[in-house]
């Protein structure tokens, strides 16, 4: 998962996409990166890390021009070097940067084409990568030397014609603008804002609405499916479908986990969603567990606060804070391996014992992945003297792996993946464990947009929207993508880095 932003403004952009990338930072914390347009010239600065370390007053400095394009990313397929941060850059036709949040499925294949066909290098193992030179070589096919917002327009449709998978872009070609497009089945959220100046209007393109009203613009919409917007270098905005048949099916975990609650995607309050998730998971409690004897709720921080609190209230039960987090230790599940995981939880969290002494304490997560997570903290509960533990999760069962830009583990890592309810419930210690229902889910989400097509529910029931995922892709993802594969590709003490700050128009 990463976090996009592009702004086309009427000054200074460097200290704006700055700020947006620190509010989208929970978007991905391994790498930063920010390019700006200053009369022709490109300026760079990426690198490994967060925002705030990423960035220092030497390189804000140098990064000057009043168009500009932002990323935040934590590594898809598991490689953390620097050589992958965005935004990427080729210099034909006329020098184009991109930052991209998802996952193209048929990547390798495309990076085939390129060489093949194309004659384009790919000189990283990201699909950002290749999707900028897809964009590139269908913008230089079209031979113009000063293109127009259709030319733009023809090159994001075929774009869609030749990419597979997730896709939420930002781009700024040289000179001509910045374009922002969403892949057809708008499974990664992108959308765009304005705000008036005294020299007009200045816009903003970002992947989550709380970096668009952050920073005092309007949210004006979010892109369709398919759909591309282009500010050109006058500051007039376009927009066009460029899809042949788009269809709304956004990624639902958006609303479980990965969103701020100040967000809303596709006219969906993520905060509202997730009272409603609390809400129906409550629901089921009472109509499965009428008798339950729970004492006191208390949720995993942060993301399941909100349906926790919910819960409780409508179980009528109290409602704690029974972990106090360490905000300086990342999400666990990004963690590089098992070990460190084990290692992060309890660095991360620290329990309040007088909330738990004596009590039968239901703990509140937004979603079970690898187990580890709840399983050390549900310890950590009866550590601190609780009598019973109970745990339930706001969303159902994690049994598959995704494919759209969210790099969670081989299906073979997934706890709930190959077992029964009952044998997750003991591996991970509780003393009753209980599950979101897939159809209660989807409703509390579809509540805030009944107009919306359906979601991308792939980790839950293995159906990919796209269509094109297969045994044999998952086989081979399983292999990229398990711990082993990851420190071998990552390999034990790399010291890789990227030079501070680089001016693409003269290779300083």
């Amino acid at each position: 998962m990463c976090g996009i932003v592009g702004i086309a403004g009427k000054s200074a952009v460097n200290q704006s996409l700055y700020d947006a990338l620190t509010v989208l930072q929970h978007r991905g914390q391994d790498a930063a990166g920010i390019v700006t347009c200053h009369n022709g010239r490109l300026y760079l600065r990426k690198e490994n890390g967060m925002v705030r370390d990423v960035f220092h007053t030497r390189h804000m400095m140098r990064l000057i021009g009043n168009f500009g394009i932002g990323h935040v990313r934590y590594p898809t397929a598991g490689s953390s070097s620097s050589a992958e941060a965005q935004p990427f850059y080729v210099n034909s036709p006329y020098g184009i940067t991109l930052a991209h949040n998802g996952n193209l499925t048929n990547a390798n294949e495309i990076a085939r084409d390129l060489f093949r066909e194309d004659l384009r290098h790919i000189n990283t193992d990201s699909d950002s990568e290749v999707l900028l030179n897809v964009f590139a070589h269908e913008l230089q096919a079209l031979g113009k030397l000063n293109p127009t917002e259709e030319d733009l327009f023809k090159a994001v449709s075929a774009v869609h014609r030749r990419c597979k998978g997730a896709y939420a872009v930002v781009a700024m070609v040289t000179g001509y603008g910045i374009v922002g497009f969403r892949d057809p089945n708008g499974i990664r959220p992108i959308m765009f804002g304005e705000r008036d100046t005294a020299d007009g209007k200045e816009y903003i393109i970002a992947s989550e609405s709380v970096a668009i009203t952050s920073l005092g613009y309007r949210v004006v919409r979010d892109l369709a499916p398919g759909e591309a917007v282009f500010i050109n270098s006058k500051g007039e905005l376009f927009t066009h479908q460029c899809a042949e048949n788009p269809v709304l099916k956004p990624c639902i975990f958006e609303f479980v986990y990965f969103a701020r609650p100040d967000s809303i995607i596709d006219n969906i309050s993520v905060y509202k969603a997730r009272l409603r998730m609390g809400e129906r998971l409550a629901n089921k409690i009472m109509r499965d567990w009428g008798g339950h004897d729970i004492d006191v709720v208390i949720p995993i921080p942060d993301t399941s606060r909100t349906s926790a609190l919910e819960l409780a209230n409508q179980l009528n039960v109290k409602f704690r804070e029974g972990f106090m987090k360490n905000r300086y230790i990342g999400r666990t599940f990004i963690m590089p391996g098992q070990n460190q995981r084990k290692k992060s939880v309890r660095q991360k969290l620290n329990p309040i014992e007088l909330e738990f002494h004596g009590k039968n304490v239901l703990l509140v997560d937004d979603s079970i992945v690898r187990g580890t997570t709840c399983k050390e903290i549900i310890q950590m509960a009866r550590d601190a003297g609780a009598r019973k533990v109970y745990f339930a999760s706001a969303a159902p069962a994690v049994k598959y792996p995704n494919v759209y830009g969210i790099d969670m583990p081989s299906k073979s890592e997934l706890i709930a993946y190959g077992r029964t309810e009952e044998e997750v419930c003991t591996m991970i210690g509780a003393d009753r464990l209980l599950y979101q229902d897939l159809d209660d889910l989807i409703a509390a989400a579809q509540e805030g947009n009944p107009h919306i097509d359906g979601f991308d529910c792939s980790v839950f029931n293995g159906e990919y929207v796209t269509g094109d995922i297969d045994d044999d892709y998952l086989d081979a993802l399983q292999a990229s993508r398990n711990d082993a594969a990851k420190k071998r590709k990552n390999g034990e003490g790399s010291d890789e880095s990227m030079s501070t700050i680089v001016d693409l128009s003269n290779g300083n």
